[in-house]
């Protein structure tokens, strides 16, 4: 039994679903959207560029999860993947995860974006385990802090190598899926690297590496 890890944003589904999830606070007219749109922008533009200050990202991101209940949350987030992520999942992904599937291989996605926003996406796709930023939760609210290492970048490493030890697994015969050049630390690590719809950056590296590459999208 193999490890198919997939990446999420760009991957699996066509976009972003942090950003989307920005987007979505907008429209609900949750935050300001002048200030709140511009600055989710830039981070973007930084995570794009491999520059992205993960700790002030998420403390962005994770701000206006503190100010409601999670009843109220989880009411939005179904809002969210009827409206935002249902338009970008891909048959293609989920034909290429039934096909792992099928082969017994054990299904991971390892993606930097936090696990409320992220878990029932990998849910869409039929995986159930997941390894995503962690936001802090107290008393069953959300504090606008990260809890452990972020999964992002060498952090992917990191929680994934946790993982890994906690499920009495390992990387022989592993895949990953990625489109980004942030996950060059986890492409590395693995014995069949794949990119998907890849960033310019990783697109070269791939080529540099003999990695294959593929496509997703229509």
């Amino acid at each position: 039994m193999a490890l198919a890890i997939f990446d999420l944003d760009n991957t699996l589904i066509h976009g972003d679903s942090d950003y989307l999830w920005g987007k979505f606070l907008v429209e609900k007219g949750v935050v300001d959207p002048d200030v709140y749109e511009k600055t989710n922008e830039q981070f973007y533009t930084d995570y794009k560029n491999g520059c992205l200050d993960i700790y002030k990202f998420q403390r962005f991101s994770l701000a206006p999860l503190t100010k409601h209940s999670m009843e109220t949350l989880n009411a939005w987030h179904e809002e969210f993947m009827q409206n935002y992520i249902r338009p970008i999942y891909q048959d293609k992904a989920q034909a290429l995860v039934d096909e792992h599937r099928s082969k017994g291989d054990q299904l991971l996605i390892v993606t930097a974006t936090n696990s409320f926003v992220t878990r029932p996406i990998g849910e869409l796709y039929g995986i159930t385990e997941l390894i995503g930023t962690e936001p802090e939760i107290v008393d069953n609210k959300f504090t606008g802090e990260v809890a452990g290492v972020p999964s992002f970048q060498e952090g992917k490493v990191t929680r994934l190598n946790d993982w890994l030890t906690e499920h009495n697994q390992s990387l022989e015969g592993s895949y990953f899926y990625s489109d980004s050049r942030n996950d060059i630390p986890l492409l590395e690590i693995v014995d069949h690297p794949i990119i998907v719809d890849a960033d310019e950056y990783l697109t070269q590296v791939a080529k540099e590496r003999q990695w294959p590459s593929l496509s997703f999208r229509d």
